[in-house]
């Protein structure tokens, strides 16, 4: 040591006086620094650390670990005396943790320090693990807490972006989206800055949250903070304002856009005005048209196309026409979306023909009809009752290579049966099958009717079975239809036990149900079960109406005695009208009780 101050000595005198006193200085700090001893405790766990790999930690600090103090990692990390790498310290900070370690805990100091540690590294995947623990262990709402730390572990490593970023990213993987806010605008309060990306997934998650409001206050701030403003990024945002029917808002993000040096494109306009078309403001949806060629945007073939649905939806199909018209004499050149448009419009308006016209004029444009467009024909000319159009038309699509899918049969089967065309509905339904198409509702349902209508009732029957048997779940009205052919039939019995079964199946039948069962029981003259009937109605809280009483009246005059129907006037409270007059009078003028029931009357 002497040898050594001898030459700082003699280094003193061969310096000019002016820098003396630097060099004095320098001097005693080197030697406080090296002079004192290193704390123990460090140099203990510094040479654990680089004995790690034939040395396992547990062994090396056995007796050091109950003494050892979060503030010991700390040091460790920021002081670093043995100048560790940052992947065998950072080995070492996890074992602290493990499971198997249940002497020592972390505390978030000291997690925020090996963080910085590992962002100065370039080690982001692993800071990204650590403030994912702190985050979750932390919980909702503890964003300041977490940043106050960060700021007070930085020491003197620089900020890296990432930490910030990393922290906003860790709330919203967490689901804590308030916090990751937070975390932006402590950024802005204490002038550091987060990526632009990391906004934006906070914008994302607030939008999948539905906080409209929140995202445009979020949105405006992040441009106040000296963020570019994208034109994309505003139309996303008002077509996802628009979409939710939220037109306040998006109207908001329309007018922000020139606030902020843009200028509104033809998306920008087209956004808007699709939103207000679809809550069904046409009216806005025109000036906004008339703006935009005002502002030197030519409205195109969206433009279009969205104002002729509107049109279309309120059935103002002359308007419409004329606006296609329009869009023609300016040079554009309608698409399949719009040519479809104006079909469903007209098929939906009753008229078919100019349906089939439009159809027609799409072809000679070169365009060819996509599978929306021939269901919407299919579908127009099966309510008009054009079966065999229909037919043909389904027979050119798959001519020209197009699948019919599921509305395409449906449409089909629900068509022929109402036109009482069997035999077509169960081919399209053999089809369907085919092509491993399962019916749902609607085509059982289509396929019940159109039997219950022809008198089938055994197969209507099956259809339920088998409709039952797929996991469908059948309606009251289709119960009550196959129940009433039934018991048209005079099949009571069947009719019985398909109550039963919709009561079993956890349908609460209402009074028509019953009604349609009690007039079977009273036309066949079984006056005991439609009491019954009616008693388990009463019992199950359905109100019965007129229709049941003047049922049992007609019944009773029938089948039953005078005394039977004073009986059930006084008991069920029954105020005669006419129809329940003439129903008894009309049953009993040519017998003999014709007098005494004029008495109860």
């Amino acid at each position: 040591m002497a040898s050594n101050n001898i030459s700082r000595k003699s280094i003193h005198l061969l310096l000019p006086p002016q820098l003396h006193h630097l060099y004095s200085t320098a001097a005693a700090a080197w030697n406080n620094r090296h002079l004192q001893d290193p704390d123990p405790i460090l140099t203990t766990l510094s040479q654990a650390i680089q004995n790690s790999p034939s040395k396992p930690f547990q062994a090396s600090l056995k007796h050091l670990l109950p003494s050892l103090k979060p503030q010991h990692i700390i040091n460790l990390i920021t002081l670093n005396p043995f100048s560790l790498s940052p992947l065998s310290l950072f080995s070492f900070f996890t074992w602290l943790s493990s499971p198997t370690n249940s002497t020592f805990r972390h505390t978030l100091h000291s997690y925020c320090t090996m963080i910085h540690f590992l962002c100065t590294h370039q080690m982001i995947f692993e800071a990204k693990s650590l403030l994912q623990i702190v985050v979750s262990r932390k919980g909702k709402d503890s964003a300041s807490v977490v940043f106050a730390a960060i700021l007070e572990t930085k020491g003197t490593q620089r900020f890296d972006l990432y930490v910030f970023t990393g922290l906003m990213n860790a709330y919203l993987e967490t689901g804590f989206v308030n916090d990751a806010v937070q975390c932006f605008r402590l950024t802005k309060k204490h002038k550091f800055s987060v990526s632009f990306d990391a906004c934006r997934n906070v914008l994302e998650h607030l939008m999948k949250l539905k906080s409209f409001k929140l995202v445009w206050e979020f949105y405006k701030e992040v441009l106040g903070c000296g963020y570019p403003a994208s034109l994309y990024f505003f139309n996303i945002l008002m077509h996802r304002f628009c979409k939710e029917g939220e037109m306040m808002l998006g109207r908001s993000v329309f007018d922000a856009i020139r606030k902020w040096g843009l200028r509104p494109s033809v998306v920008s306009f087209n956004t808007l005005m699709n939103g207000y078309v679809r809550i069904g403001d046409l009216d806005e949806g025109f000036r906004l048209k008339n703006a935009m060629t005002e502002n030197g945007v030519k409205p195109d073939v969206y433009t279009y196309s969205v104002l002729i649905n509107g049109l279309c939806r309120d059935r103002r199909m002359d308007d419409a026409n004329e606006l296609f018209n329009e869009m023609l004499d300016n040079g554009l050149a309608p698409n399949d979306v719009t040519f479809t448009t104006l079909i469903n419009g007209h098929c939906k308006n009753g008229r078919v023909d100019l349906a089939i016209e439009i159809y027609e004029q799409m072809l000679n444009q070169g365009l060819a009809p996509d599978i929306i467009t021939y269901n919407t024909l299919i579908y127009g000319l099966c309510k008009n009752g054009d079966l065999n159009e229909a037919n043909d038309l389904f027979d050119e699509m798959i001519m020209k290579g197009l699948k019919p899918d599921k509305i395409t049969y449906t449409t089909l089967i629900d068509g022929s049966c109402k036109e009482g065309d069997m035999d077509t509905a169960f081919e399209m339904r053999k089809r369907m099958i085919k092509e491993s198409i399962k019916l749902d509702n609607v085509a059982y349902t289509a396929l019940i009717t159109g039997l219950c209508h022809e008198g089938r009732e055994v197969d209507a029957e099956r259809i339920l079975r088998e409709m039952l048997s797929v996991g469908l779940k059948p309606d009251d009205e289709t119960y009550t239809m196959i129940i009433n052919e039934f018991c048209k039939k005079g099949d009571v019995k069947t009719s019985s036990k398909l109550l039963r079964e919709m009561q079993r199946d956890g349908h609460v039948p209402c009074v028509v149900t019953y009604n349609v069962l009690m007039n079977g029981y009273c036309k066949q003259g079984q006056m005991k079960n439609a009491n019954m009937l009616l008693n388990a109605m009463l019992n199950l809280g359905v109100v019965p109406d007129d229709i049941t009483y003047n049922i049992l009246l007609e019944g009773y005059c029938k089948y039953g005695k005078p005394e039977e129907v004073s009986d059930l006037r006084s008991a069920k409270g029954l105020v005669l009208d006419y129809a329940s007059y003439t129903s008894v009078i009309g049953s009993l003028r040519k017998g003999s009780r014709f007098r005494s029931v004029i008495r109860i009357l």
